[in-house]
């Protein structure tokens, strides 16, 4: 009877029968986890994951009591990189055609779930991001004004040395087709922040086109943020991967980020 009900119901039919798995790699998320499950549309989400990397606080049994339906937990702490690559990991072993990787800490609106999974269910883009710089989103939803400053400065310079035209390279809200999972070597990235910027390279030096949508964003005590020496760590590393990818693409140099590319 299941079946036949999500063969029948218009959303699964606007989205092309595409099974749509979230994932949410979590750390110290006990305070915003509910809020941020509960937003999620289950009209069009197939199936929720979250990967707990060794959190402090109650997130594990938080993610249980709400109803979760798949929590993995590390038993060391892998960087938000290493997160992600269990994210992933488990996803498509799960069957996942779409995989949407939202930070459970309430920052990004999981509103914007549906239209990012119909532009890859439909077959207009294969990735989708979630720009909190397009429009004003970001200064109004509080984004610090020197994070929001070096956002765009080292935007602008990937840019110039990647020959893409993103607005932000920096988001946590992204979404992609099994597809570009399976076609790029994610596992071969940093287990740190730099993960995010090491799997743009990637995806754009493998081909795959990019969308973005406007996102809004929330900063608050309880949302997860970087340090001032953090954030000029995270710096520089983008702008080794960026130099990384020019110098790959112009034959100069090889680097393992790109291997079997």
């Amino acid at each position: 009877m299941k079946g036949i009900e999500r063969l029948f119901d218009p959303l699964r039919l606007m989205i092309n029968g595409q099974k749509v798995i979230v994932v949410l790699p979590a750390y110290n998320a006990a305070l915003t986890l509910e809020k941020t499950y509960a937003e999620i549309d289950r009209t069009v989400v197939d199936e929720v994951i979250l990967v707990d990397d060794a959190s402090k606080d109650d997130t594990v049994n938080k993610a249980k009591a709400i109803g979760i339906s798949l929590v993995i937990s590390h038993e060391r702490n892998k960087g938000y990189g290493g997160n992600q690559k269990s994210c992933y990991r488990k996803a498509l072993e799960a069957g996942a055609d779409i995989i949407v990787m939202l930070h459970p800490d309430y920052q990004y609106t999981p509103a914007l779930i549906g239209p990012m999974v119909s532009l890859i269910a439909n077959k207009v883009y294969p990735v989708v991001l979630g720009s909190r710089i397009l429009g004003k989103g970001a200064l109004k939803g509080g984004m610090p004004f020197y994070k929001y400053v070096a956002n765009r400065l080292l935007t602008a310079v990937q840019n110039l040395l990647m020959g893409q035209k993103l607005s932000e390279y920096h988001t946590g809200y992204r979404a992609y087709h099994r597809d570009v999972l399976q076609a790029i070597p994610f596992e071969n990235n940093s287990d740190d922040f730099i993960f995010d910027n090491e799997i743009l390279a990637q995806i754009f030096y493998k081909g795959f086109d990019v969308a973005e949508i406007t996102c809004p964003t929330k900063y608050f005590d309880e949302a997860s943020s970087i340090n001032f020496s953090r954030s000029l760590q995270y710096g520089f590393g983008v702008l080794r991967v960026s130099f990384q990818y020019l110098f790959q693409r112009a034959g100069i140099a090889q680097f393992r980020l790109f291997r079997n590319l």
